[in-house]
């Protein structure tokens, strides 16, 4: 029954039917008095009431239908509302918004809000406008249409709230790069100041994130952090899209970054596996690191394997807690991957091999289930897609030749047609991990033509692929080398063009800062180096960092740089986060270089860290393996110190692997060694020092320079190393006669020197003052004077080792 009643003065029945009569008559009679005082049903309660009260759409719809002729603008928001929130309230398996856009009595209520636009409130518009939008109404629907214009209208005068939800409703649209778009950033810019409601500013600069400068990135950088602390601490949401934002606009800025964290970390039980994993991407790709976030995710994620057994969120929780997983945890993962890895989509399958390559997956059967889900659908990827996807494979060493076989056929389709830079570089790469006995012509050429339209981005990956091509020709002695080199040369050439012509720091990084830099012939880098040092004058403690990361990778050394990456640090050290400090260091350290005002540059650096040096249980190899070098370098540099060493267990899980087979080079160095000295006993190979330094060689002289033999437990070549000394750690050789000396060899290759000069690194520099520390005499032969034309000869090589070894004062 109808909660709608009509009003009657009186229950008796004549009555009522002699009023409603006369209300026929002069409704009939007189129009224009009928128009302005409408004659409505009228029921206890008012309609928007019945509306919040309404548990289904049927419902909402029913009311909708009954009373259409009455409905105002404000009550067709409310039913706006209303069907929202009721699809809200359903679980993720029982939601269906394209059921109330399908819905047969849909288009009354889509008529009503058609013809009464222009009346409502602004934020009934953008209200209706948004929903519409869940409801899965097309961007291209009149009605959607309507609204954006009537929206666009009144832009000046919305309120901030207003304003955020509509430049959501674009960013819905994928209107990032509009002129609409770009009025609400202009209007944002000019509003800025009085803005004080930081969660309508969050969406606002997600929003406008694709469209804002530098300049106006910083400022709203400036205005969150003055307006952080006026959020209470629960708002989740809020600190979650300011760390989008910064992803957005590749932002690293670690103290803003530190207080969503702590908000995270407060609110542990309020982040869904959707919440978690978006904060790691996040965290990764502006390369912050919070360990306590790390693991409380890692403890939460695997609270819920047991929860999910539906393929769409199981595969989320591979995605998300695999890499961070223990080896049970992982167990665990890929057992119940392999039991929905026939349900799972294309894309999917994308998602979990990914995973798994992070992971270092080596379960053989997973790994061939999801592969023959990719098979079957490899002409649905994309070519970026089949990039990652060979990658992948290769990796985890999948052995099956007819996926490869097709893979290569859809790359080559592709690339036939492929009119954009990003995918023919995508294909290009693909295409070059895949063995071949030949390289085609038409991809060489096809790469030619498109130099012109490159960045230094693209030119690096097309090198990159070339690279690979030469070396896979030189295998099957193909006749294309030369035409490979040429290709070498354009790309060399087309790439110090582009670098001549940077005059913007922050652009000329955009397209640097994936480069290894290893790709680059000589010239290449000089001109990179060059370019950098006209643009020195805007490194400043924003991109120090960057800088550091990107010279430590080149192993160029330019002392004029490195001296104004520790002026900026010097000048500017209060506004360093200690994140940045590693990247700052690191080219010093590589390099073996010290700037003029060494001291005070380095000491600021150990007081940056200080105060932010966190260390948890749960340590990666690489963050112990520092650690370690770090406990080392104290423990043999500083012993006034008193620090104990504490990385005895690591060295000796570490340095129980095979340390591979030995280079040619250090071949011959061994044979003449032994030949030198009187035969292999009296020269040790693959000796572990104290405190586990690895030393290739190693003999003892005694007092009169007399090689002293080994005896029988020499290490054969190629196998793991042992420690030879005594197993309690001392600094002198105790073990050692009177008067006689230990001495190490170590080959140094193109690696261990700086590359435009023959400058030692400081790995190599900080190890040969470590083993002189325990006693060693250190005699290093580097790769140049090894393979020069000087040491041409068996006898000049001799020569040489005995000069070494044998003369007076040398070292």
């Amino acid at each position: 029954m109808s909660s709608c009643r009509w009003l009657s003065l009186s229950k008796d029945t004549k009555y009522g039917s002699k009023m409603a009569l006369n209300m026929f008559r002069l409704r009939a009679t007189c129009p224009v008095f009928w128009k302005v005082f409408q004659f409505r049903p009228l029921s206890c309660e008012p309609l928007i009431v019945q509306m919040s009260k309404c548990t289904d759409e049927e419902e909402i719809f029913d009311l909708i239908e009954r009373n259409k002729a009455t409905l105002s603008e404000k009550q067709v928001g409310h039913a706006f509302n209303v069907l929202w929130r009721l699809q809200t309230q359903k679980t993720s398996s029982l939601k269906n918004v394209e059921s109330v856009r399908d819905h047969p009595q849909f288009p009354t209520l889509y008529n009503l809000t058609t013809n009464k636009i222009e009346a409502m409130s602004d934020d009934t518009l953008v209200n209706v406008l948004h929903i519409a939008q869940q409801f899965a109404v097309a961007v291209h629907d009149p009605l959607v249409e309507s609204l954006v214009t009537e929206a666009w209208k009144r832009l000046e005068r919305f309120d901030i709230n207003v304003l955020s939800t509509f430049s959501a409703c674009l960013a819905d649209q994928h209107l990032y790069y509009s002129p609409l778009m770009g009025k609400i950033a202009d209007i944002v810019n000019r509003k800025l100041d009085s803005i004080q409601d930081l969660r309508s500013l969050s969406v606002l600069m997600i929003s406008i994130s694709s469209l804002i400068s530098q300049h106006f990135q910083e400022k709203l950088v400036k205005k969150t952090e003055l307006l952080f602390d006026t959020i209470d601490s629960s708002q989740v949401t809020t600190a979650r899209k300011i760390v989008q934002f910064l992803g957005n606009v590749k932002c690293s800025h670690f103290p803003l970054l530190e207080r969503c964290d702590k908000v995270f970390l407060s609110n542990v039980n309020h982040l869904d596996l959707d919440s978690i994993r978006n904060i790691l991407a996040a965290y990764r790709f502006l390369q912050f690191y919070s360990f306590a976030f790390i693991l409380m995710a890692k403890k939460r994620l695997t609270e819920m394997i047991p929860l999910f057994n539906h393929p769409a969120n199981f595969v989320k929780l591979f995605v998300t807690l695999g890499p961070l997983a223990g080896p049970q945890e992982k167990k665990q993962l890929e057992s119940t991957m392999l039991l929905m890895s026939e349900e799972l989509t294309s894309q999917q399958a994308l998602e979990v091999v990914v995973a798994m390559e992070e992971m270092e997956s080596r379960n053989s059967h997973l790994i061939k289930k999801i592969a023959s889900v990719l098979h079957k659908n490899l002409e649905n990827y994309t070519p970026t897609e089949l990039l990652e996807i060979t990658q992948t494979l290769i990796f985890l060493h999948f052995p099956s030749k007819e996926v490869f076989m097709k893979l290569r056929e859809l790359l080559f389709s592709y690339l036939k047609v492929s009119v954009q830079v990003k995918e023919i570089v995508s294909l290009s790469c693909a295409l070059s991990m895949l063995p071949s006995p030949h390289t085609d012509e038409a991809v060489m050429s096809r790469i030619e033509a498109l130099l012109p339209q490159c960045d230094l981005s693209n030119l690096n990956d097309f090198a990159t692929s070339v690279l690979r091509w030469i070396h896979y020709d030189h295998m099957y002695l193909s006749k294309f080398t030369g035409k490979q080199l040429k290709l070498l040369q354009k790309l060399d050439h087309y790439s110090c063009q582009r670098l001549q012509q940077s005059n913007n720091f922050h652009l000329l990084w955009e397209e640097l800062k994936y480069s290894k830099g290893d790709w680059f012939h000589q010239l290449v880098v000089e001109e990179t180096i060059a370019a950098f040092q006209c643009l020195m004058d805007e490194i400043n403690y924003t991109n120090v960092a960057r800088i550091g990361f990107f010279i430590s990778r080149t192993n160029y050394l330019s002392t004029s740089l490195l001296d104004r990456i520790a002026a900026v640090v010097v000048q500017q050290i209060e506004k360093i986060h200690p994140f940045s400090i590693l990247g700052i260091i690191l080219p010093f350290s590589i390099l073996n270089y010290d700037p003029p005002q060494k001291d005070e540059f380095f000491g600021l650096c150990m007081q940056c860290l200080h105060s932010h040096l966190v260390l948890t249980s749960s340590l990666s190899s690489r963050v112990q393996l520092r650690l370690m070098e770090l406990n080392r370098a104290v423990c043999l540099e500083c012993p006034e110190f008193q620090i104990p060493w504490f990385h005895d267990r690591f060295c000796q899980q570490q340095y129980n692997k095979d340390i591979g087979s030995m280079n040619g080079a250090q071949q011959q160095i061994y044979k003449l060694l032994a030949e030198i000295l009187g035969g292999p006993n009296f020269v040790k190979a693959s000796v572990l020092s104290p405190y586990y330094y690895a030393v290739e060689f190693e003999c003892i002289l005694n007092k009169r320079k007399k090689p002293l033999p080994y005896g029988t437990h020499n290490v054969t070549l190629g196998k793991p190393a042992r420690m030879f000394w005594e197993s309690n750690i001392q600094i002198v050789g105790s073990s050692l006669p009177p008067g006689a000396e230990r001495i190490a060899f170590e080959f140094l290759d193109s690696k261990a020197f700086c590359r435009n000069i023959p400058h030692l690194k400081g790995k190599s520099a900080m190890k040969k003052r470590h083993l002189e520390i325990l006693g060693y005499r250190v005699i290093q032969i580097p790769h140049f004077e090894w393979n020069s034309m000087a040491l041409s000869t068996k006898d000049a090589r001799m020569d040489y080792l005995r000069q070494h070894i044998f003369g007076e004062g040398t070292s």
